[in-house]
């Protein structure tokens, strides 16, 4: 996961100006290795070179010239995000006014809806089942806009309940299968338990923040699907009754309930968990490594994400990284759909794996790590990505609702407002980006 682009208010150009758009010309023999008879393929990509996540990509595109040499040649340029989210998102923006976008671009996940709706990207040429087999349910549906599939992942990602071991094991509290994780009220009841303990520790059962940005909505959407709740409608144009339903207020009620019982600290504490000061954490798969390599007398498990009291056993864990799409001006789709393919296949999941322990996009690539199936914390992640991973909100204004979400949870959880009037002031910010896609 990384933070979403911002959109800025020129995109209600982008469908029109693309018409005209030219990519700027290169003749073989202008870049060492690109000869007579190939097709050059111009990519994007949101990072610098000189990263082990650059790296990956570049020894990714190299196999792939030297795999389709004499047909393909694919050339990579390296135009990096800047604090905020800005840089490389300013330049497809710049790019979809004034021409020039490549054929392939990377895409964070979150934001595939309003790249197609605004005619950034297209999609991909079409891919047999067996093609479509190879990638994890969770990155197909993070690419499918209106039933059209526009992105294959660079990657995927996760989020874990990571708790101490020592912590729960002196307590006497056993870890649920991740099939039957624990319910609301059941956790409750275990942070109601760990409590007395926790406060000896001068700490609390839960290292949990809102922050702003991007990561709120990544942790805790699940709380919302877990309930039988979600955030948009199915064709991601509609959020009233549905965002500020009864089952979502439930969900940010029971945020409240965590707060008011003093189960986490209003305010950041840095390395709680990590210091042995909390009992549980929600973080990203990048934790267990951080724990391994710096915290090894932490003894790290992963616990299933909690539920509702209402769910059905439906997919509702965090998911969504960067992406791979052709951009809507390419004059070579069948071209750009192959690269998208290389640069997302098991091949290139491995090396980036290997480069950023990144989790991959491809079933055959976490076969073929041994980490996953080695490492009790890796493999719990993995499965719980494989079974329950759900995508991020599919709507063209997915920023405001991530906004929304927040602003929500900072709100009600932390500053004690009605939860259902939160969300309904929410509904009225959503429906104002809206209005654009919903007018006739």
């Amino acid at each position: 996961m990384r933070k979403s682009w911002k959109y800025a208010a020129l995109f209600f150009l982008a469908a029109s100006c693309l018409a005209g758009c030219r990519q700027k010309e290169v003749k073989p023999g202008d870049i060492a290795g690109y000869e007579e008879g190939e097709s050059y393929l111009s990519i994007w990509v949101h990072t610098i070179e000189d990263t082990p996540e650059g790296d990956a990509y570049a020894e990714s595109v190299k196999r792939f010239n030297e795999k389709y040499d004499g047909k393909y040649f694919a050339d990579i340029e390296f135009i990096p995000r800047n604090d905020s989210g800005g840089g490389y998102s300013d330049k497809v923006n710049a790019s979809v006014m004034s021409g020039g976008l490549p054929d392939v671009l990377t895409v964070d996940g979150p934001n595939v809806a309003a790249y197609a709706a605004n005619g950034i990207i297209q999609p991909l040429a079409e891919l047999s089942e067996e093609e479509r087999a190879v990638y994890l349910d969770s990155i197909l549906e993070q690419g499918t806009y209106n039933d059209k599939l526009y992105t294959l992942g660079a990657m995927e990602s996760s989020v874990g309940l990571y708790y101490n071991k020592d912590i729960l094991e002196n307590a006497g509290i056993n870890i649920p299968s991740v099939d039957d994780p624990w319910t609301w009220n059941e956790f409750m009841e275990i942070c109601e338990k760990l409590d007395p303990v926790m406060k000896e520790k001068n700490g609390y059962c839960l290292d949990m923040t809102f922050p702003v940005g991007e990561a709120s909505i990544y942790y805790y959407a699940p709380f919302f699907w877990a309930n039988e709740g979600d955030f948009v409608s199915e064709d991601g144009l509609g959020v009233a009754g549905i965002f500020n339903s009864d089952k979502n207020v439930e969900a940010v009620d029971f945020f409240r309930g965590i707060v008011e019982n003093g189960y986490m600290s209003k305010t950041p504490i840095d390395k709680l968990f990590e210091t042995g000061r909390a009992a549980f954490k929600f973080d990203g798969a990048w934790e267990v490594n951080t724990v391994y390599e710096n915290y090894p007398d932490i003894k790290l498990g992963v616990a299933p994400y909690i539920v509702g009291e209402n769910w059905d056993g439906g997919r509702y864990t965090p998911t969504g990284s960067w992406a791979y799409a052709a951009s809507a001006s390419t004059h070579n789709l069948e071209g750009a759909t192959e690269l998208v393919k290389w640069m997302s296949g098991v091949d290139s999941g491995i090396l980036l794996h290997e480069q950023t322990k990144g989790l991959p996009s491809t079933y055959g690539a976490f076969e073929q790590i041994s980490l996953f199936s080695e490492d009790e914390n890796y493999k719990a992640l993995y499965e719980q990505l494989n079974k329950y991973g759900h995508p991020r909100p599919k709507t063209p204004v997915y920023p405001q609702v991530s906004t929304s979400f927040q602003q929500v949870l900072e709100g009600a959880a932390l500053n004690g407002k009605d939860a259902k009037a939160e969300l309904d002031k929410s509904i009225e910010r959503i429906n104002a980006k809206l209005k654009r896609y919903t007018r006739e």
